[in-house]
């Protein structure tokens, strides 16, 4: 029976990219399998999901056991902490025990293990993401003068759907060219899109939209009825960091910057859920409560884990590296619309706090797709409005909005699927 039970669960696993311990609060997820329920033509491709993982060179391996050697290094020389890194370690140290209870049942669950102890899919045979073809940076192009004359090419099927039966698509497409700066891209199919923007082709999923803006122009997204408000609001900001070597991946924001994103207005007028990504540094967990909630008019409602582990279970870093801790923190809070009195929120299910998210990272600050987890504390109500800010990349029912949200939607991270 407990075999029968357990295969069963794994079978559910492969199905979904979700996999619930049981007696635990962790859940683990398999990024690429969630994300594969959105396509229907194509999958992402693990082997460029998980890049990190399938990098050959040499020199590569070498710089990243350096990097690592140093770290150690410098954790180990003892020094005297600061009362802001001292409250910062006061908070690891009660969050510790539930982290390492989460990963105990990783370790145990040995089915699960054999599982993804094998990333690469083997229909997978795109190259990775790694390769040295030099990406074209979206964040560039929409600061120049040129930027509302770029557009972006949608090629539909005729019928707008797949062919009956499946098989492969059709050659022809009908094609309709729009501006892809400060505008609203909609893919209102139930098939994939393919589009081609700066000689780029980038698959873009079905009933999915992007408006692709700096945060001057985020006011567009606002609802003229609060009442078609977002019900759920994922927030992954470019937080300021002094690393040179994150600023060469992605320019960051001054904390102020943030306390003008309009929260309340963008959301539901009966609630709405945001979960905001956050870092381990302690003035960013302080600016986050003391300010940026209640500029927003956030309620506090609970904090989720996401720990970070290698293909065979193992932590991506020692749990207690001080300065690079192998987990990040998700804050979830509730908001109503403008205009209405918070005691009339009835769509917000209460979330269970210190959850823990366990799953193998991608690349470099990508984050798990959560949003399917935090779908199921709105009530009342289906399909929900959903929105993530500061996205860069594309999910079904969601309006994803940031200066690169096609960043992850490029061609060269997936694979055609194969019929039959």
């Amino acid at each position: 029976m407990e075999v029968s039970k357990l295969s069963e669960k794994l079978f559910a696993f492969l199905e979904s990219g979700i996999y619930r311990f049981e007696n635990s609060n962790s859940i683990f997820i398999d990024p690429v399998r969630v994300l594969n329920q959105s396509y229907t033509r194509f999958r992402v491709s693990p082997s460029a999901y998980y890049s990190r993982f399938f990098e050959s060179s040499n020199a590569t391996q070498q710089s990243s056991n350096s990097r690592k050697r140093k770290r150690k290094e410098k954790e180990k020389k003892p020094y005297a902490l600061n009362e802001r890194e001292r409250a910062a370690d006061r908070r690891h140290q009660e969050s510790e025990p539930l982290l390492l209870k989460a990963l105990e049942s990783l370790q145990r669950a040995t089915d699960l293990l054999e599982v993804i102890c094998n990333l690469r899919d083997l229909s997978d045979s795109s190259p990775s993401s790694s390769s040295s073809r030099v990406q074209q940076s979206l964040i560039e192009l929409g600061r120049v003068w040129q930027a509302p004359l770029y557009e972006i090419t949608l090629k539909f099927h005729p019928s707008g759907e797949r062919n009956e039966g499946g098989g492969s698509p059709p050659t022809q497409y009908c094609e309709r060219v729009l501006p892809v700066f400060n505008n609203l891209i909609v893919n209102e199919t139930s098939d994939d899109l393919e589009a081609e923007f700066m000689n780029t082709r980038y698959i873009l999923p079905h009933d999915s939209s992007f408006y692709m803006s700096d945060l001057k122009q985020i006011h567009n997204l606002i609802p003229v009825d609060n009442d078609h408000g977002f019900s759920l609001i994922v927030i992954d900001p470019p937080w300021e960091n002094g690393s040179a070597h994150q600023k060469l991946r992605y320019p960051t924001l001054p904390n102020k910057y943030f306390l003008s994103v309009p929260i309340k207005k963008l959301s539901h007028k009966e609630g709405a859920i945001i979960a905001l990504w956050v870092t381990n540094r302690e003035k960013l967990r302080c600016f986050v409560e003391e300010e940026l909630f209640p500029a927003w008019g956030v309620k506090y409602m609970a904090t989720f884990y996401w720990l970070k582990v290698k293909a065979d279970g193992s932590l991506i870093n020692d749990l207690d590296l001080f300065h690079h801790r192998p987990y990040e923190c998700i804050i979830l809070g509730q908001c109503h619309g403008e205009a209405v009195d918070s005691n009339s929120m009835s769509r917000i299910k209460a979330a269970p706090d210190n959850q823990v998210i366990i799953s193998i990272p991608g690349d470099y600050s990508r984050k798990p797709p959560i949003g399917g987890l935090l779908k199921e504390y709105i009530a009342g109500h289906s399909p929900s409005r959903c929105l993530e800010l500061f996205a860069r990349e594309m999910l079904p029912q969601w309006v994803s909005w940031g200066n690169e949200p096609l960043q992850f939607q490029e061609s060269r991270y997936f694979y055609e699927r194969k019929e039959g």
